[in-house]
């Protein structure tokens, strides 16, 4: 099976959150607070994915008030933070939405999101992940993580299946 047969087949798209849906960098507000960065195209790509009827889902050992409420807004409630083995939620997520492995994309950068390439059929990352993480992916995008490589795939997913249309979107992103 080629890659692009693989991109025709996923109706589940997961995400890790940071390296993945932000660039990984943290600042450290004088409150304490920890800001990220997300990147507005992939956010657009997010809603589009949905609007098109997939499932997105983001499972992250970290956690975010701020990062949840943007995902929140663009329409993604499957949002697990403090997961210490991303491949149990993504088990129970094939489950409950009664998806195969190979309907499954899951894009992660780092060590800890190892385990759960071995139950997705299409494992992805940004082309910064670490060395192991770029070793063990079936896919690695040009885009770095927070900067575009989440919009990377959701094109490579809805052109596979004639699904990437302008008409009928929300712009609001």
């Amino acid at each position: 099976m080629d890659l692009l047969d693989k991109f025709s087949k996923i109706k589940l798209l997961v995400f890790d959150m940071d390296g993945v849906l932000t660039n990984g960098k943290l600042l450290i507000h004088p409150d304490g607070n920890w800001l990220r960065e997300m990147d507005i195209k992939d956010g657009y790509a997010l809603r589009m994915a949905q609007q098109m009827g997939f499932t997105v889902a983001v499972v992250s050992g970290s956690n975010s008030a701020p990062v949840e409420q943007r995902l929140n807004y663009l329409g993604i409630n499957r949002v697990y933070q403090n997961v210490k083995n991303k491949s149990v939620v993504i088990e129970s997520l094939m489950k409950d939405l009664s998806v195969q492995k190979e309907e499954i994309l899951f894009m992660g950068d780092d060590i800890p999101d190892l385990l759960a390439f071995h139950v997705v059929g299409l494992p992805t990352c940004p082309s910064d992940a670490s060395s192991d993480v770029l070793s063990a992916s079936v896919y690695i995008s040009p885009r770095k993580g927070g900067e575009g490589c989440v919009r990377d795939v959701i094109e490579k997913v809805l052109k596979s299946q004639n699904k990437w249309k302008m008409d009928n979107l929300t712009s609001s992103t």
